[in-house]
């Protein structure tokens, strides 16, 4: 499968990404943000849910990047930013509009009750796989399942 390469420009384009995210892992040291460009970026470990075959085992990881531009603030919740090795889950990526213009607020839901919120001026996220697929023999589990 060619790698992804995907932007989001609304609410509805922001929900595809954070499918494709959902189960990411990230380490602090891969979370920055360039306040004077504005962009946000995460480097991620993406489980590859559109390849989950459930009747074989075996699922794989992809190196991942995503970006949020037009960053205006950033603020996290029980986020450790003075341990760079601590590893977190993205659970998932949803936008709360301000009003009637495009700002707003992304929120990236991280497992264990930690969060990141992004004042944005509008949408506009890139998300691209930067390297190759590695097996992994664990798949992610939900509580709900």
């Amino acid at each position: 499968m060619a790698d992804l390469k995907l932007l989001a420009l609304d609410k509805d384009d922001l929900g595809v990404i954070s499918a494709y995210m959902q189960d990411s892992v990230l380490r602090v040291a891969d979370v920055s943000y360039d306040w004077r460009g504005r962009q946000f970026t995460l480097a991620v470990n993406r489980f590859v849910w559109e390849k989950v075959d459930r009747k074989k085992k075996g699922f794989e990881r992809r190196r991942s990047v995503i970006s949020f531009k037009r960053v205006e603030a950033v603020r996290s919740l029980g986020v450790h930013r003075h341990n760079p090795d601590e590893v977190y889950c993205l659970l998932a990526i949803r936008f709360e509009q301000k009003g009637e213009g495009p700002d707003g607020t992304v929120e990236l839901t991280l497992a264990g009750g930690a969060a990141i919120s992004l004042d944005v001026e509008c949408i506009e996220v890139q998300m691209l796989d930067t390297g190759g697929a590695w097996a992994t023999e664990r798949m992610p589990q939900h509580i709900d399942e």
